[in-house]
């Protein structure tokens, strides 16, 4: 019963929350925090590492959309991976695999070890992401759902002010070698902490086992995560509104504010740092915002991409040098792009049961490192084929954003409905569940 003795719907075995979850939910966080650290230092090193391997920008490229390849094709297999033997294992599989590709790249001789390294960082930096938003599940209330996956991605973007504070120092400091060879450190450290104190759920809320494995139910796991229309608009949603951030620090940002814009490198930085702040105070509001108000998730993620679209266009059509006020401005919008994307998650998660949440969110997440991998490719290319014009290489942007909208506009009304009948169907069952 309520304060105000009314009763208290909730789902069964819905887990209590509290200090414990809080301690254990961190250590995953901790991993992810980590894991975007590794992910995002090659964002604050695209010019040491043209110059260290002497490659141009297509090559440059290369590096991020391998480990965005690697990422976007892991996203359904370690959803199901998740979904079958839990988060703790994942996570260590995974903290093992980016430690040992950030180490790999700190002592890459040639280019194409060094791109074999990225690889498998992407490949450990998949496993990170889906694992802590499946311990938040296992540990928090449903509804506290939005607010959690908010929370996580504010500490991934904590990871990224890491790289443009800290590793763009060190980069100019101590060289290439030791500075990320030292950074690797930090992956043992959070391994150690996942093994000794990591826990996949509280006791007295198992899952229940899986009954069927094989090709046959993994299969049937994402078939039935498909045919939800809320995991197809989370994953257009995510696909459409993660990925200008998303390039803007992963490698391109840079390379625009300084040959583009005329920006010195720190003045550069301090911008990219800017939308790594941005992003995390609007995830705060964004997570608030959408625990209280349900409806209003199309809206800002809509509201998201017109703005963000408006000034990536207004920045680059301007004649000569965009002013600086601009660049502030599109870097501050740029920072609403990460918590736009976790909505997504937010029209995933009441769409498919417990069971299928690692799956429907390993479908969700792979839309926006699709996107992109796919325009960071588009920009390499281009910036090669006009002789680095960026006005005509981040238009391609546009093409993209526009296929997103589509999607969410085509999408969101089936969905809506769909989810509105599983509450429903929830209440009535909570209102059944013997006590």
């Amino acid at each position: 019963m309520s304060s105000a003795g009314a009763p208290t719907l909730s789902l069964p075995g819905d887990p209590p929350g509290g200090r414990r979850a809080a301690r254990v939910w961190g250590i995953g966080v901790a991993v992810y925090f980590v894991a975007i650290i590794f992910r995002t230092s090659l964002g604050v090193a695209g010019l040491d590492a043209a110059d260290r391997f002497g490659i141009n920008a297509s090559a440059l490229s290369t590096f991020s959309i391998l480990q965005l390849l690697v990422y976007a094709g892991m996203q359904i297999p370690v959803g199901l991976l998740v979904d079958r033997y839990g988060t703790k294992k994942v996570l260590t599989t995974g903290a093992v695999l980016f430690t040992i590709g950030q180490l790999g790249f700190a002592l890459s001789p040639s280019y194409g070890t060094a791109l074999a390294s990225r690889a498998l960082l992407g490949c450990g930096d998949a496993m990170t992401f889906i694992s802590v938003l499946r311990l938040g599940a296992r540990w928090f209330p449903a509804r506290r759902g939005p607010l959690i996956g908010q929370v996580a991605a504010l500490f991934g973007m904590a990871g990224n002010l890491v790289s443009t504070l800290f590793i763009a120092r060190a980069l100019h400091g101590f060289g290439w070698t030791t500075t990320f060879a030292g950074s690797a450190m930090a992956g043992v450290v959070v391994l150690v902490l996942l093994l000794l104190f990591l826990k996949d759920h509280p006791e007295g809320h198992e899952p229940p086992p899986v009954e069927h494995t094989g090709a046959a139910y993994v299969r049937r796991q994402i078939a039935a995560s498909w045919r939800e229309p809320g995991t197809r608009l989370g994953m257009w949603v995510h696909f459409t509104t993660q990925f200008p951030a998303m390039v803007f620090l992963l490698l391109w940002g840079m390379p625009f504010l300084v040959e583009a814009e005329g920006l010195s490198r720190s003045t550069a930085g301090e911008l990219l740092t800017l939308v790594v702040l941005s992003n995390m105070a609007v995830g705060l509001v964004y997570g608030q915002i959408i625990a209280r108000h349900h409806a209003a998730r199309a809206p800002l993620a809509l509201g998201t991409v017109v703005v963000t679209a408006a000034l990536w266009a207004s920045a680059i059509l301007y004649p000569g040098h965009a002013p600086m006020w601009l660049l502030i401005t599109l870097c501050t919008v740029l920072g609403a792009c990460g918590p736009a994307s976790m909505i997504g998650f937010d029209f995933a998660r009441p769409a498919n049961p417990p069971e299928r949440q690692g799956t429907a969110s390993g479908i969700v997440n792979m839309g926006g490192f699709t996107a992109s991998m796919t325009t960071l490719f588009a920009i390499g290319v281009l910036l090669d084929a006009t002789g680095d014009d960026y006005r005509i290489a981040f238009a391609s942007v546009f093409v993209l954003e526009a296929l997103g909208v589509v999607q969410i506009l085509r999408l969101h009304a089936r969905a809506t409905r769909r989810e509105r009948s599983h509450h429903v169907i929830s209440r009535v069952e909570a209102v059944h569940v013997p006590v």
